[in-house]
């Protein structure tokens, strides 16, 4: 249809629950103007107050058609009094998706466009969908309004599986649940007494640690605890069991759940030759539509709905001290963002714990470095001897020799980071990482618990559309085995085999680049250290290491931005050749390519650092070269100020320009969204109907993407690398992870009810590959940190030292003893120093090598001078027996840890078994009173006396009778004692 001619509407007075008459009559609003005057408004007016008109041909002399409108109750009326224009035009079907297309769009106004627009708009209303048009005349933008009725959505639940709260049930039964072993105790003798005395002195105790809790709980009279339902998968051939009856039964975001389960499998063209001609995302992907959104509530800015009361309790930065409303944001964006938000806050709030302890560490540090006695021995000036040049530039421009103390800075910098309390917290974050992960297993069973999530199997998914289109012609099949039926199976050696080899090679390629990128880094750090250690002031020639380090991580953090963009692009190609059957399977391969790529791309240079930089530089006279350039030395103090300052700024930086990033652009594409709309509506005033409704304001924010949320996940968990990988050499990482992800958490909130489209929910189980990436972090990190503390940090050498060497088991000369000793008459020519400022015979550099001559000759050279000595091989030793020790007693008590806490709560366990035993229960009474009655009422019919035999329990004869045979009461019938009462409003809330 052409409605960039006449612009045709439809006004459909359809609602299948009144039993109305359908009606569909073709209106030309070509005279009909959107200000507030005449006919029309009159019309709209009476609209807006509950009747149903439609407009034909704009003519004062044609009557309107009106239709009886049942008055809405509950939450439906509490909605369309806030806001109408979430409503069709009748006021009582809700808006649940909206559809948008631009005649200033050149691809939105072809006549293939509007010729797949008629297609696909028809087969939705064959699968029962309700469409309304808006057109209005002088406005480019068409909005068409969809209305899922209670039949499609009983028919969708139940093809979907959906767990759905069934009919409110007997007191009794929900005492029942949670029931445990306690009442077998309270039978031994004397017992009783002393359950009622403990009780007594923990109530006291827990009210009063409640009350201080309540200082971060939301408030509950805003956020009211809501009551735990039996729930059950839903089937329309028992739908007694549930309260369809109830106008939330099915929630907002179930229904836009299944509208767009509904807009991505229905085709836009009549011929069968494309597979792929189906679906809303091949439509927006082709330009055919604008955007496909469900409405917001409402105003984020006007009380009364459920936006803007999340905004000013939950994304609000002065709420940062409450506890998130997890339940309201489930109800409102659905399991899968609920669930993100849920692991963002646990995370956040077992941050606080590791923060502290981090900082008291680093506060050690700080206030006990007046007494290290190496930073004071090179500060002091008391032990001042000649270095080595740090390069071998030849000429009049050559490296000259230089003094220790000119390194004070970095000595104090690196005691700060490397000393005792290293080790002490780098085996308490690898007994942290372990305990998080064991403790949110936990809380994740009780949010899958208290959701409806237990027992969701990823086989329950039905296939992705673009799954099934690539397999059309694929004649193989195989059974579900979950779901029993018949799907495609996908061609090892012609689909899968191709695919897995493309993906490896694509995925080394782009590591070799990573890499690449490293290398370069590493070039430039080489020449501008050269470059600053021949400058003739000498300020910048003592600070050229720390230059050189902080410059070198800014350029490796503009890199990392840069790949980053290019990687996902690649990572998602790759996925969709692979064909994954459902979105989780689609998602988790996504993850693993991305965070792969990512993980190289953040971690190399850090690896660089702590593993491989000053292992290898050979000596003066003989040095190791890479392309030419002499290696890359450490400071005296070592390598862990270059790891620390190169993590810090990767770390921070990142963080900070992501969360610039992450509020800067979607403010600027609703900015342009804004414009656009504008545009569209022309002349329209910003008073007028066209610019209030929901549909318009939801058009002008941007559009949440389908892998938005991985975004988010993704930087979390590069975030956790960071705080866990390297946390030995970065103490403050937990401080600065937690004063990130308090603002984060808020932001991330804000940024998706206010500048975003509502997204369609999603339901998940838990986390997916995310969990099995954290534990495996987890587990790098106990090598990582303890190959850091044996190779990277000076604590095994200084530790040796003490113990071994010096006598009074102090730390002094320790700085001699690392340094060795070098004959400047051994260098080459062309590396002699030409403009030295003095005559130098014996230069030091960091190294554990034998003496230019025999210790007990000094006279006497030395034939095995420069070669490693005893010492070194004596530490190397040590470090690795330090790396396996520690290794092990992590891994002993780590395993014991995961066997003392169970993934699942005991309380936990007992309620879901008892709740699926009487949910059974449940429905089988529920089979018999509906048999019982069917037998009656056909007894009844027939005159049969012996129906009153079939009456339930609660009926009271007249006269006493013996109790029925039939009568199945008993089925519930438990003494009070045996069952005893428990709270099943628990609330999950997470920081």
């Amino acid at each position: 249809m052409d409605r960039r001619g006449s612009h045709k509407g439809y006004v459909r007075a359809k609602n299948n629950q009144a039993g109305f008459e359908v009606r569909e009559r073709p209106i030309e609003l070509e005279h009909v103007s959107y200000n507030r005057e005449g006919q029309y408004n009159a019309a709209l007016d009476s609209m807006e107050d509950g009747t149903n008109e439609a407009l034909v041909n704009g003519s004062s002399d044609e009557a309107c058609v009106q239709t009886k409108i049942p008055k809405l109750t509950g939450a439906k009326k509490e909605l369309y009094d806030h806001n109408s224009t979430t409503f069709f035009d009748d006021g009582v079907r809700k808006i649940d998706f909206v559809l948008v297309w631009d005649e200033l769009l050149p691809s939105n106004v072809s006549e293939i466009s509007d010729c797949k627009r008629e297609v696909f708009e028809s087969n939705l209303e064959k699968e029962g969908l309700q469409i309304e048009y808006v057109d209005t005349p002088g406005v480019s933008l068409h909005f068409i309004k969809l209305h899922a009725p209670d039949e499609v959505l009983r028919r969708y639940a139940e093809i979907l599986k959906l767990r759905m709260p069934m009919k409110k049930i007997e007191q009794d039964v929900i005492n029942c649940v949670g029931s445990t072993s306690m009442e077998f105790l309270l039978k031994i003798p004397g017992m009783l007494q002393f359950h009622n005395a403990t009780n007594e002195i923990v109530h006291e105790v827990k009210s009063r640690f409640d009350s201080i809790l309540d200082y971060f709980r939301p408030d509950p009279h805003l956020f009211p605890v809501k009551a735990q339902r039996f729930s059950a998968v839903y089937s329309r051939d028992k739908e007694y069991l549930f309260n369809v009856e109830d106008e939330d039964f099915f929630t907002s975001s179930i229904r836009s759940r299944i509208v767009d389960f509904i807009l991505k499998r229905k085709r836009f063209k009549e011929d069968t030759d494309d597979e792929f001609a189906f679906g809303i995302e091949r439509l927006l992907t082709e330009g055919v539509y604008s955007a496909a959104y469900p409405l917001h509530d409402g105003s984020d800015h006007v009380d009364g709905n459920l936006r803007s009361l999340l905004r000013t309790e939950w994304t609000a930065l002065n709420k940062l001290h409450r506890y998130q409303p997890l339940d309201y944001v489930k109800d409102y964006f659905g399991v899968k963002i609920a669930l993100y938000f849920a692991w963002l806050g646990f995370y956040t709030h077992t941050l606080l714990f590791a923060s502290v302890v981090g900082f008291f560490c680093f506060l050690f540090s700080f206030l006990s470095l007046p007494s290290n006695i190496p930073s004071n021995d090179i500060c002091s000036g008391r032990f001042n001897v000649v270095m080595c040049p740090i390069c071998d530039y030849s000429g009049d421009n050559s490296c000259d020799y230089w003094y220790i103390f000119e390194t004070c800075l970095h000595s104090r910098a690196a005691y700060l980071f490397d000393n005792g309390t290293t080790v002490f917290f780098a085996v308490f974050m690898s007994f942290w990482a372990v305990l998080f992960l064991e403790m949110w297993k936990r809380y994740s069973a009780e949010i899958t618990h208290r959701w409806d999530l237990t027992g969701f199997d990823h086989q329950e998914e039905h296939p992705r559309p673009q799954y099934l289109a690539r397999l059309t012609h694929v004649k193989a099949k195989r059974v579900n085995v979950v779901t029993q039926t018949l799907e495609p199976r996908v061609p090892f050696w012609r689909i899968k085999v191709p695919a897995a080899l493309l993906s490896i090679s694509l995925i080394l390629l782009l590591v070799s680049m990573a890499m690449a990128s490293v290398m370069g880094v590493i070039l430039y750090r080489m020449s501008l250290l050269a470059s600053l250690s021949i400058h003739n002031d000498q300020n910048i020639t003592a600070n050229a290491m720390l230059i050189t380090t902080a410059t070198a991580a800014f350029i490796n953090l503009c890199c990392i931005l840069l790949f980053n963009r290019f990687y996902e692009k690649i990572a998602l190609w790759l996925t969709e050749q692979e064909l994954p059957r459902t979105q989780s399977e689609f998602e988790d391969s996504l993850t693993l390519k991305m965070y792969l790529l990512q993980f190289v791309n953040h971690y190399a240079s850090i690896f660089y650092i702590a593993f491989f930089k000053g292992k290898f530089i050979g000596y003066p006279g003989d040095y190791n070269r890479f392309f030419g350039y002499r290696q890359e030395e450490c400071g005296t103090g070592g390598c862990l100020v270059e790891l620390c300052i190169q993590l810090a700024i990767i770390m921070v930086g990142k963080q900070a320009m992501n969360t610039c990033m992450e509020m800067v652009l979607p403010m600027v594409f609703k900015w342009f969204n804004s414009i656009r709309v504008r545009t569209g509506m022309g002349k329209q005033p910003k008073e007028s109907q066209a610019y209030k409704a929901q549909w318009a304001k939801d058009y002008q924010l941007v559009a949440w993407g389908s892998e938005a949320l991985f975004a988010e996940y993704l930087e979390m968990v590069l975030q956790y690398g960071f705080v866990t990988i390297f946390v030995a050499a970065f103490p403050l990482a937990p401080l600065f992870a937690l004063l990130n992800n308090v603002l984060e958490m808020r932001l991330d909130a804000r940024k998706i009810l206010t500048l975003h489209r509502r997204p369609v929910a999603q339901r998940v189980k838990d986390i997916g590959v995310w969990y099995t990436i954290l534990d495996c972090l987890g587990k790098l990190s106990v090598a990582t940190n303890g190959l850091i503390i044996a190779f990277t940090s000076d604590f095994i050498p200084r530790l040796i030292y003490t113990l071994k060497y010096s006598p009074d088991h102090s730390l002094s000369g320790y700085v001699n003893y690392t340094l060795a000793y070098f004959s400047t008459s051994d260098f080459s020519h062309a590396q002699q120093v030409s403009n030295a400022s003095a005559a130098v015979d014996i230069c030091r550099y960091r190294d554990l090598r034998e003496t230019p001559w025999l210790p007990s000759n000094p006279q006497e050279p030395n034939p095995n001078k420069y070669a490693l000595s005893a010492d070194f091989w004596y530490i190397l030793a040590a470090r690795l027996t330090f790396v396996l020790v520690f290794q092990n007693f992590v891994a002993l008590v780590t395993m014991v840890i995961r066997w003392i806490i169970p993934d699942v709560p005991r309380k936990l366990s007992e309620r879901i078994r008892q709740e699926a035993y009487f949910t059974n229960e449940i429905i089988i009474k529920q089979e018999m009173i509906r048999a019982r009655g069917s037998v009656r009422g056909a007894q009844a019919a027939r005159g049969d006396s012996t129906a009153r035999l079939l009456r339930p329990r609660s009926y009271v004869e007249p006269q006493n009778i013996s109790p029925s045979p039939y009568d199945d009461g008993v089925l519930f019938k438990r003494s009070k004692s045996s069952c005893p009462r428990i709270s099943t409003g628990k609330s999950i809330d997470a920081v």
